[in-house]
């Protein structure tokens, strides 16, 4: 009789969940719901971890049972991943205290990171955590709270991030992956992943941190509550779980060092795998999913966002284009503009930045516009950004000691082939781009597969997926590109000094 894995992803713009065949990795059903983001103050980004997070987990599976029809008794495992790092306070019954605080594109915390490094000085900061502190840090963000709604933070029983928060309400037990906790920065010594427990910054909030695990070790079985609510067997056994770009990883084989993973969602993240740990003052240095690996992250704020912010503020449809959904539609702009977009040129600090550039209050750009330059320019301009950015990102990784020749492409945004070959073109590097079945959740899956000693490691993802495409830059355009992107790299040190006049 046929087994099954259930994974569940609970991502920035929707949650996806799927079943995979145990035995063959074959999807045999999915399902996903749209959904978004509040945005009540500026610099501030939340979800409600209640309605969305766990509803919808909720509703996924329930779906994913029904229209499959599959036996809840033939599900093996269940794996869980989310958006991170974001900070949950609940209490010791895991209910929201408030609406999450999303990762880095929050960034109210900016004066609680300026506190932690006047009080213990940005190089203890960096030999504890062997990163710099910025928005993506969850310890500013608790220290936030403390400092601004003093009444959720002494009520708060724990501090849970996205896929945790769910892993709790199925197993009754707080917990936390040992890669999402190594997001922790202050409070954590990442290379030996041990909580640090000292008061620092007026804060002590380490009694409300979760035990670490790894990402594959089960947490316990779905409680009789949680299995009456989503239709699970009760017993079910529950990996830890991790952040949605590392399940990423996983769903397309990513697992040897050496190996590269850049996803292209409504954010971006790079992972490069190492086996021994990098401390960076630009990169996040991080433990990976399992013992005695380690990962060097980076990642762009806004991706995929910007599309959808042109999609719906921007975006006109021409009256010749074919009647498809919007963003096919605006895909064929790629034919309609040249490479290098007519010399108009994007930041795409839309949300501020991560890597390389770390600035929270960095903002886009267009730069060289003119009465010329169409619609389908600006569209070809953002895309052509995230080509700067992964290239700037790129030579960052490279002085840091770690060469990347080959992009393992996952995401919503690889699935168009055209701006995949503008990143291959432009930060010249080969990117490969999957055709099985890929993303969070299938990656989701194969981590509970892990978990549960069905398979050995993530390798088995490449097993499944023998077909997948490998773009290789064309240097026919390589001079315009290296002239534009010599602007680009200007434009924001030339700008940033005016940053501030725009609060």
């Amino acid at each position: 009789m046929t087994k099954y894995l259930l994974g569940v992803d609970i991502g920035t713009g929707s949650s996806k969940g799927v079943l995979i065949e145990a035995d063959t990795g074959t999807v045999f059903a999915q399902a996903s719901i749209m959904h978004g983001v509040s945005l009540p103050y500026p610099g501030w980004v939340e979800q409600d971890a209640e309605e969305i997070w766990w509803g919808e987990f909720v509703q996924i599976t329930r779906e994913l049972l029904q229209d499959s029809e599959v036996n809840p008794l033939d599900i093996l495992g269940v794996g869980v991943s989310g958006i991170g790092p974001c900070v949950l306070p609940v209490d010791e019954d895991f209910n929201p205290l408030r609406p999450a605080i999303l990762y880095g594109i929050d960034t109210r915390a900016t004066a609680e990171v300026d506190q932690y490094l006047f009080e213990l000085g940005e190089e203890e900061v960096f030999r504890r955590s062997g990163s710099s502190l910025d928005s993506s840090s969850l310890a500013p963000k608790i220290l936030w709270l403390a400092n601004n709604e003093p009444d959720v933070y002494d009520n708060a029983r724990w501090f849970l991030t996205s896929q945790n928060f769910i892993v709790a309400r199925l197993t009754g037990k707080a917990s936390i992956d040992n890669y999402s906790a190594s997001t922790y920065s202050p409070i954590i010594e990442v290379e030996n992943h041990q909580w640090i427990d000292e008061t620092t910054a007026g804060i002590n909030p380490i009694d409300k941190l979760p035990q670490k695990y790894w990402t594959t070790e089960i947490i316990g079985g779905v409680t009789p509550n949680a299995a009456q609510i989503t239709g699970l067997t009760q017993g079910t056994p529950v990996i830890a779980g991790t952040i949605d770009a590392a399940a990423e990883a996983v769903s397309i084989g990513n697992s040897q060092v050496g190996e590269t993973m850049g996803m292209f969602a409504s954010s971006n993240s790079i992972i490069a795998l190492t086996d021994n740990y990098t401390r960076s003052k630009t990169f996040w240095g991080l433990n990976w999913l399992f013992p005695n690996q380690f990962a060097v992250v980076g990642g762009m704020a806004t991706v995929g966002s910007m599309t959808k912010w042109f999609l719906e503020n921007i975006f006109k449809p021409s009256p010749d284009m074919p009647d498809e959904n919007p963003y096919a539609q605006m895909t064929e702009f790629l034919n309609m503009s040249n490479p290098g977009a007519n010399n108009l040129v994007a930041l795409p600090y839309f949300e501020g930045e991560r890597t390389p550039v770390n600035d929270p209050i960095a903002k886009g750009a267009f730069f060289g516009l003119t009465l010329r330059h169409t619609q389908a320019d600006l569209y070809r301009a953002l895309l052509e950004s995230v080509g700067y950015g992964i290239r700037h990102n790129l030579e960052k990784l490279a002085q840091e000691g770690i060469q990347v020749n080959l992009i393992n492409a996952v995401g919503g945004g690889s699935k168009n082939l055209g701006w995949m070959q503008i990143i291959s073109d432009i930060a010249e590097v080969e990117v490969r781009v999957p055709q099985g079945v890929s993303g969070a959740a299938y990656g989701d899956a194969i981590l509970a597969g892990i978990g549960i000693g069905l398979y050995k490691d993530a390798s088995q993802a490449k097993i499944w997926d023998q077909d997948a495409l490998h773009l290789t830059p064309s240097h026919t355009d390589s001079e315009r590109y290296q002239r534009l992107y010599r602007v680009y790299r200007s434009l924001y040190h030339q700008t940033k000094n005016l940053l501030p006049l725009l609060k």
